[in-house]
Protein backbone atom coordinates (compact mmCIF):
# COMPACT_ATOMS: atom_id res chain seq x y z
CA UNK A 1 0.00 0.00 0.00
CA UNK A 2 1.47 3.19 -1.14
CA UNK A 3 1.23 5.66 1.62
CA UNK A 4 0.97 9.78 0.66
CA UNK A 5 4.30 11.43 0.13
CA UNK A 6 4.01 14.68 2.68
CA UNK A 7 7.84 15.57 1.79
CA UNK A 8 9.12 15.25 -1.98
CA UNK A 9 12.96 16.42 -2.45
CA UNK A 10 14.07 17.08 -6.03
CA UNK A 11 17.45 17.70 -7.09
CA UNK A 12 18.07 19.65 -4.48
CA UNK A 13 21.35 20.77 -4.26
CA UNK A 14 22.27 22.80 -0.44
CA UNK A 15 25.07 25.43 0.03
CA UNK A 16 27.03 25.47 3.48
CA UNK A 17 28.42 29.18 3.45
CA UNK A 18 29.93 28.91 -0.30
CA UNK A 19 30.42 25.03 -0.90
CA UNK A 20 28.10 22.81 -2.03
CA UNK A 21 27.44 20.15 0.79
CA UNK A 22 24.72 18.33 -0.70
CA UNK A 23 24.32 17.90 -4.16
CA UNK A 24 21.39 17.38 -6.44
CA UNK A 25 19.88 14.77 -3.92
CA UNK A 26 16.31 13.51 -4.55
CA UNK A 27 14.27 11.45 -2.45
CA UNK A 28 10.35 10.98 -0.41
CA UNK A 29 9.49 11.46 2.68
CA UNK A 30 5.83 9.49 3.30
CA UNK A 31 3.40 9.64 5.49
CA UNK A 32 4.25 7.42 8.79
CA UNK A 33 7.74 7.17 7.33
CA UNK A 34 10.61 6.96 9.71
CA UNK A 35 13.85 8.00 7.24
CA UNK A 36 17.23 8.00 9.07
CA UNK A 37 19.96 10.62 7.64
CA UNK A 38 23.16 8.93 7.97
CA UNK A 39 26.71 9.52 6.09
CA UNK A 40 29.82 10.90 7.06
CA UNK A 41 30.62 14.36 8.98
CA UNK A 42 30.74 17.11 6.18
CA UNK A 43 28.04 15.45 3.89
CA UNK A 44 25.48 18.06 4.55
CA UNK A 45 23.22 15.99 6.51
CA UNK A 46 22.15 19.43 8.90
CA UNK A 47 21.97 21.44 6.14
CA UNK A 48 20.10 19.69 4.41
CA UNK A 49 17.83 18.82 7.44
CA UNK A 50 17.63 22.85 7.78
CA UNK A 51 16.41 23.12 3.95
CA UNK A 52 13.57 20.60 4.81
CA UNK A 53 12.50 22.91 7.75
CA UNK A 54 12.24 25.56 5.36
CA UNK A 55 15.34 27.50 7.22
CA UNK A 56 17.56 27.70 4.13
CA UNK A 57 16.42 27.72 0.81
CA UNK A 58 18.19 25.28 -1.96
CA UNK A 59 20.65 26.35 -4.23
CA UNK A 60 19.04 24.51 -6.71
CA UNK A 61 16.37 21.78 -6.82
CA UNK A 62 12.83 22.23 -4.89
CA UNK A 63 11.73 20.93 -1.68
CA UNK A 64 8.04 20.36 -1.82
CA UNK A 65 5.46 20.15 1.05
CA UNK A 66 2.05 18.59 0.62
CA UNK A 67 -0.68 17.76 3.64
CA UNK A 68 2.11 19.17 5.84
CA UNK A 69 3.34 23.09 6.23
CA UNK A 70 7.09 23.22 7.05
CA UNK A 71 6.05 25.66 10.24
CA UNK A 72 4.14 22.39 11.43
CA UNK A 73 6.51 20.35 11.59
CA UNK A 74 8.74 19.40 15.22
CA UNK A 75 12.40 20.05 15.80
CA UNK A 76 15.24 18.35 17.84
CA UNK A 77 18.31 20.10 17.40
CA UNK A 78 22.23 18.97 18.35
CA UNK A 79 22.38 19.19 21.97
CA UNK A 80 25.46 21.30 21.45
CA UNK A 81 23.31 24.10 19.62
CA UNK A 82 21.30 24.49 22.84
CA UNK A 83 22.68 26.29 25.94
CA UNK A 84 23.16 24.35 29.14
CA UNK A 85 22.70 27.18 31.08
CA UNK A 86 19.26 28.68 28.93
CA UNK A 87 17.72 30.40 31.66
CA UNK A 88 14.46 28.83 31.79
CA UNK A 89 12.10 25.82 33.21
CA UNK A 90 11.52 22.93 31.49
CA UNK A 91 7.78 24.06 31.07
CA UNK A 92 8.78 27.38 29.07
CA UNK A 93 11.33 25.27 26.67
CA UNK A 94 8.50 22.59 26.44
CA UNK A 95 5.91 25.65 25.18
CA UNK A 96 8.32 27.19 22.93
CA UNK A 97 7.24 24.26 20.27
CA UNK A 98 4.55 26.27 20.53
CA UNK A 99 6.00 29.37 18.70
CA UNK A 100 5.74 28.73 14.82
CA UNK A 101 2.02 28.32 15.57
CA UNK A 102 1.17 31.63 17.39
CA UNK A 103 4.69 33.99 16.77
CA UNK A 104 6.93 35.02 18.88
CA UNK A 105 4.97 37.64 20.51
CA UNK A 106 1.55 35.70 21.20
CA UNK A 107 0.70 34.64 24.27
CA UNK A 108 0.20 30.83 25.12
CA UNK A 109 -3.46 29.50 25.66
CA UNK A 110 -4.72 27.46 28.02
CA UNK A 111 -4.69 24.45 25.44
CA UNK A 112 -1.19 25.22 24.81
CA UNK A 113 0.04 24.71 28.48
CA UNK A 114 -2.61 21.94 28.82
CA UNK A 115 -1.02 20.18 25.75
CA UNK A 116 2.21 21.17 26.84
CA UNK A 117 1.74 19.03 29.89
CA UNK A 118 0.15 15.57 28.28
CA UNK A 119 3.49 15.49 25.95
CA UNK A 120 5.46 16.34 29.18
CA UNK A 121 2.99 12.94 31.24
CA UNK A 122 3.81 10.89 27.87
CA UNK A 123 7.82 11.35 27.83
CA UNK A 124 8.35 11.05 31.63
CA UNK A 125 9.20 14.49 32.45
CA UNK A 126 6.05 16.08 33.97
CA UNK A 127 7.49 16.20 37.19
CA UNK A 128 10.40 18.86 35.94
CA UNK A 129 8.18 20.87 34.87
CA UNK A 130 9.36 23.78 37.51
CA UNK A 131 13.08 22.68 36.74
CA UNK A 132 15.64 24.52 35.06
CA UNK A 133 16.58 23.48 32.16
CA UNK A 134 20.41 24.23 32.41
CA UNK A 135 19.83 21.87 36.14
CA UNK A 136 18.56 18.77 34.34
CA UNK A 137 21.06 15.68 33.45
CA UNK A 138 21.94 14.93 29.57
CA UNK A 139 19.39 12.73 29.30
CA UNK A 140 16.27 14.47 30.81
CA UNK A 141 17.64 17.59 28.56
CA UNK A 142 17.02 15.22 25.89
CA UNK A 143 13.44 14.32 26.37
CA UNK A 144 12.70 17.96 27.00
CA UNK A 145 13.49 18.81 23.35
CA UNK A 146 11.60 16.02 21.99
CA UNK A 147 8.09 17.14 24.15
CA UNK A 148 9.07 20.21 22.59
CA UNK A 149 9.18 18.91 19.31
CA UNK A 150 6.16 17.08 19.93
CA UNK A 151 4.41 20.03 21.50
CA UNK A 152 5.14 21.39 17.88
CA UNK A 153 3.18 18.76 16.12
CA UNK A 154 2.39 15.68 16.55
CA UNK A 155 2.54 14.70 12.68
CA UNK A 156 5.93 14.79 11.83
CA UNK A 157 9.14 15.35 14.18
CA UNK A 158 13.06 16.34 12.56
CA UNK A 159 15.91 14.84 15.17
CA UNK A 160 19.55 15.93 14.54
CA UNK A 161 21.44 13.67 16.35
CA UNK A 162 18.87 12.68 19.28
CA UNK A 163 21.03 10.00 21.36
CA UNK A 164 24.48 12.35 20.84
CA UNK A 165 26.24 12.54 24.88
CA UNK A 166 24.13 9.84 25.96
CA UNK A 167 24.55 6.89 28.14
CA UNK A 168 23.95 3.45 26.48
CA UNK A 169 21.07 3.26 28.74
CA UNK A 170 19.53 6.46 27.71
CA UNK A 171 20.22 6.19 24.84
CA UNK A 172 18.07 3.03 24.50
CA UNK A 173 15.33 4.65 26.18
CA UNK A 174 15.28 7.20 23.78
CA UNK A 175 15.30 4.95 20.25
CA UNK A 176 12.20 2.90 22.01
CA UNK A 177 10.33 6.49 22.41
CA UNK A 178 11.07 7.25 18.85
CA UNK A 179 9.77 3.43 18.11
CA UNK A 180 6.90 3.98 20.07
CA UNK A 181 5.97 7.66 18.50
CA UNK A 182 6.41 6.20 14.98
CA UNK A 183 4.91 2.87 15.51
CA UNK A 184 2.00 3.40 17.58
CA UNK A 185 1.19 6.87 16.98
CA UNK A 186 1.79 7.11 13.36
CA UNK A 187 4.68 10.32 14.34
CA UNK A 188 6.67 10.32 11.55
CA UNK A 189 10.23 10.68 11.89
CA UNK A 190 13.36 12.45 9.98
CA UNK A 191 16.59 12.00 11.68
CA UNK A 192 20.06 12.32 11.60
CA UNK A 193 22.07 9.63 12.74
CA UNK A 194 26.07 8.78 13.11
CA UNK A 195 25.04 4.94 14.46
CA UNK A 196 24.43 3.94 11.44
CA UNK A 197 23.40 -0.05 12.83
CA UNK A 198 20.42 1.62 15.12
CA UNK A 199 19.53 3.53 12.07
CA UNK A 200 18.87 0.59 9.74
CA UNK A 201 17.17 -1.35 13.42
CA UNK A 202 14.86 1.24 13.73
CA UNK A 203 14.42 3.29 10.53
CA UNK A 204 12.15 1.99 7.59
CA UNK A 205 14.04 4.04 4.95
CA UNK A 206 17.98 4.75 5.06
CA UNK A 207 19.50 8.20 3.16
CA UNK A 208 23.05 7.89 3.60
CA UNK A 209 24.56 11.20 1.83
CA UNK A 210 28.24 11.00 0.84
CA UNK A 211 30.56 14.30 0.22
CA UNK A 212 30.22 13.55 -3.55
CA UNK A 213 27.22 13.40 -5.88
CA UNK A 214 26.71 10.28 -4.97
CA UNK A 215 23.85 8.95 -2.42
CA UNK A 216 21.74 5.85 -1.28
CA UNK A 217 17.95 6.22 -1.10
CA UNK A 218 15.73 2.96 -0.38
CA UNK A 219 14.24 1.05 2.80
CA UNK A 220 17.21 0.09 5.48
CA UNK A 221 16.38 -3.73 4.75
CA UNK A 222 17.94 -3.00 0.52
CA UNK A 223 20.75 -0.60 2.29
CA UNK A 224 21.81 -3.04 4.77
CA UNK A 225 22.76 -5.39 1.34
CA UNK A 226 24.34 -2.74 -0.55
CA UNK A 227 28.52 -2.78 -0.50
CA UNK A 228 28.25 0.63 1.10
CA UNK A 229 25.90 -0.63 3.73
CA UNK A 230 27.97 -4.10 4.72
CA UNK A 231 30.92 -1.57 4.55
CA UNK A 232 29.55 0.98 6.75
CA UNK A 233 27.75 -1.69 9.03
CA UNK A 234 31.22 -3.36 9.94
CA UNK A 235 32.78 -0.45 11.22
Amino acid sequence: MTMAVIISCRHVSMRYDTHLTVRDVSFDVEKGDYLCIVGENGAGKSTLMRGMLGLMKPAEGQIIFDGVKHTEIGYMPQQTTIQNDFPASVLEVVLSGRLNRHGIFSFYTKKDKSYAHKVMGQLGVAELCKKAYGELSVGQRQRVLLARALCADEKVIMLDEPVSGLDPVSASEMYNMLHSLNRDRGVTIVMISHDVKHAAAYGNKILHLQNSSLFFFGSAQAYTKTELGRKVMEC
